[in-house]
């Protein structure tokens, strides 16, 4: 099935392009509006946003499109993504939206949807919606009109949300946390919760003026994060994206712990509880590391393609509750819906209170085996998959890692180039390899 707007996570672009535009969005609304109504006469929907400046503009063509189909809508300002699912889900709502392009700059922004039960909405339903774009709109009478309003304790709701999710016997008490909200959608929410767990907090990234979303701080930038724990003396650091559903941790001595290490940490965490885990969900780029101690650990271990979206979909598959990706997309579905980064922090914190361990202290059992990533750029007739030097000498570097390393090949989905990877448990075996593949490909 071909979309012609929507990608892996709703639509995304620069604004001012189509479909980044306010005519369009008013139209996508309108249109989302009909399909709704054709199951549900009077439905309401959420509309949240980060702090881009753009937001402005496309929430209001939003909520123009929605009324116009007959549809009321409830404001809820700037919140996090994970925060529209979950008050989709509370207020019993037809659907979420969320005005957000997450991790990008703030000149990039977009629109993604969630159900009325705070999950993604499936493949079908894009494309009906993208169909009855094609149609011409159909204005309901004025009698019909959809009212829009303001639901002035939105932040408030989450935040409770998130406190739940952290056992009511453990405070966050003497613990000392830097939170760098990326001056994104969380930069009034994150600070309180933590603080309201009772922890010593120091706030950087919170300060959002329209244009500088993920603007060297944050998830995607854990730099200043570092700086900020060192100088402030903390014990921990807690980074979120520009929309809060991904997130990086920093210990006290600086050191940065990624989505895989920490996915071992929440699995592992639960078996020390005596829960019962069979199994998580990772992706291609998951560390290898990860996928052998947990199997040392009697859990089973499979990889998705890239992306929460197909994480999701495999730990639904499987009625798993536990995955996630490197990034710090990480998903624990009896918490939550989708990928929460204050969630998972928080999922994090209560290890280490209940347990009295540091991170490092609870990782010991556990070392990312060294990767290699190699771009490279493919000419515009250049088929990879016919190379066949590239893959007999797949074949032979794969020989010669056995079980003690990996390969991994794959064309990226917005550039011409090939991403070689190679993980082993040697970081020079790793390089040589990679280099050995890139050769290879680049006489292709």
């Amino acid at each position: 099935m071909t979309r012609k707007y929507f990608g892996t996570d709703g639509i995304r672009g620069t604004v001012g392009e189509y479909p980044i535009t306010p005519d369009f969005a008013l139209r996508l609304a309108h249109a989302v509006g009909r399909v709704l109504r054709q199951t549900e006469p009077n439905p309401t929907v959420l509309i949240g946003k980060d702090t881009r400046i753009s937001g402005y503009m496309l929430e209001s063509a939003l909520e123009s499109g929605f009324n116009s189909a007959g549809v009321d809508v409830v404001l809820l300002g700037p919140v996090p993504t994970p925060a529209v699912a979950y008050l989709t889900r509370a207020q019993r709502a037809a659907l979420g939206v969320v005005i957000s392009a997450s991790h990008n700059a703030f000149p990039d922004n977009g629109i993604k949807f969630f159900s009325a039960q705070g999950a993604k909405l499936p493949d079908a339903w894009e494309q009906a919606v993208e169909e009855m774009l094609e149609e011409p709109p159909q204005w309901v009478d004025s009698a019909s009109l959809g009212k829009t309003r303001r639901l002035d304790d939105a932040a408030g709701r989450y935040i409770e949300f998130c406190k739940s999710t952290f056992p009511h016997d453990l405070t966050l008490r003497g613990l000392k946390i830097v939170v760098d909200a990326a001056h994104g959608a969380a930069y009034q929410i994150a600070p309180k919760v933590f603080h309201e767990l009772g922890a010593d907090v120091v706030a950087i990234g919170c300060s959002p003026d329209g244009l500088n979303i993920n603007h060297e701080v944050g998830a995607t930038h854990p730099e200043a994060l570092i700086e900020a724990v060192k100088a402030h003396k903390a014990d921990y650091g807690v980074a979120l994206d520009g929309d809060a559903d991904r997130l990086q941790l920093v210990d006290a001595d600086g050191r940065l712990y990624n989505g895989d290490e920490l996915l071992y940490l929440m699995v592992t965490d639960r078996i020390a509880r005596d829960e019962d885990v069979p199994g998580c969900v990772g992706t291609l780029m998951t560390n290898m590391a990860v996928e052998v101690a947990l199997k040392a650990r009697g859990v089973m271990f499979v990889r998705a393609q890239v992306g929460d979206r197909y994480v999701l979909e495999e730990m639904t598959l499987r009625r798993w509750i536990l995955g996630g990706e490197g990034s710090g997309h990480l998903l624990a579905l009896d918490k939550h819906t989708t990928g929460d980064g204050l969630v998972s922090a928080l999922q994090v914190l209560q290890a280490c209170v209940s347990s009295g361990r540091t991170v490092a202290e609870l990782l010991t059992d556990i070392t990312l085996f060294p990767q290699t990533l190699i771009n490279v750029r493919l000419r515009p007739e250049q088929d990879w998959r016919a190379n066949t030097t590239l893959s007999d000498e797949i074949k032979a570097v794969q020989a010669e890692l056995g079980d003690s390393g990996r390969v991994l090949i794959r064309a990226s989905g917005t550039e011409p180039l090939l991403r070689v990877m190679v993980e082993a448990r040697d970081t020079a075996l790793a390089k040589s390899c990679a280099e050995r593949l890139v050769e290879a490909a680049r006489g292709g």
